[in-house]
């Protein structure tokens, strides 16, 4: 088996290493519950059955696999050293550190001022933002809270959460009129929370303040939890509405590249965007 996401093999490439890798992948494999055979991972990996078991030993030695049965019916699987090191990793990375490039190379290529948030109480808190070199700026504070149900961040955060709990949020706070555009029907609301979970990105449309529009969609961690929402935020004016849509592309790969760097895997097969990546208000 060779991992298709490495990289070509650079200059100091260790083969033995990327072995390794690649056996770690094997067990990996959701289909592989119960453990794979030295002849199978031999077969998955494409090494021999010798280089198979004195890979599998000596990451055992180390805790990386683990392995139970004994002669033809000994099957390895994933030791718990790798639980501990997911732990030490999720630890070391920053939230803010992963996505600040992101955030600055979302501004630079929709025109816009980006932030990100992290869910608090029900609510969005902007942690980080990049905003324009303008003139016009407009009022982003840091640390700000977000209303979840007419703000980019904030329904892009409750789009992420089980609909129960979307819903309890819902009646905990309510749906308050912002503006004319503001959603004020739970039953309408929580059924626009499904179509931006399908799409990946949620519009606010003048919903949270006259003539601003923000675009925001979720960030996962490794465990497949929303750790937080980048959106981008800009003055509805001379925007044509067909840009809603680029711009949604844009905001949901950006959170899609920040997801990827703490470790989340996306499994879907992208059809739940092919069919429409529209969201009606």
């Amino acid at each position: 088996m060779t991992n298709s996401a490495a990289p070509e093999e650079p200059k100091y490439w260790v083969k033995s290493v990327a072995r390794a890798a690649d056996i770690l992948e094997a067990l990996a494999a959701p289909s592989q519950g119960n453990g794979l055979s030295v002849t199978e991972v031999g077969q998955a990996c494409s090494i021999s059955k010798s280089a198979a078991f004195g890979m599998l030993q000596t990451l055992r030695a180390y805790g990386l696999v683990s392995d139970d049965g004994e002669g033809m019916n000994r099957r390895y699987r994933l030791g718990m050293s790798l639980a501990r090191l997911g732990d030490r990793a999720r630890s070391q990375v920053s939230l803010r550190g992963v996505a600040h490039p992101v955030l600055r190379e979302l501004t630079r290529s929709t025109g816009m001022a980006s932030r990100l948030a992290v869910p608090e109480d029900g609510h969005a808190v902007v942690v980080d933002q990049v905003e324009l070199d303008q003139r016009v700026r407009l009022d982003l504070r840091m640390g700000q809270r977000e209303l979840p149900h007419c703000t980019g961040l904030g329904k892009a955060l409750l789009s992420a959460v089980p609909p129960a709990e979307a819903a309890a949020v819902v009646e905990r706070f309510g749906l308050p009129r912002r503006t004319s555009r503001t959603i004020t029907d739970p039953a309408t609301f929580l059924s626009h929370l499904r179509d931006i979970a399908r799409v990946g990105y949620a519009l606010d449309d003048e919903e949270d303040a006259e003539g601003i529009i923000c675009i925001g969609a979720p960030v996962f961690d490794d465990r497949s939890v929303c750790a937080g929402a980048v959106s981008i935020t800009g003055l509805k004016l001379g925007l044509p509405a067909w840009r809603y849509q680029e711009l949604g592309g844009q905001v949901r790969d950006a959170a899609r590249r920040i997801s990827v760097s703490l470790g989340w895997v996306d499994d879907t097969d992208g059809t739940d965007t092919a069919h429409s990546d529209e969201i009606g208000s």
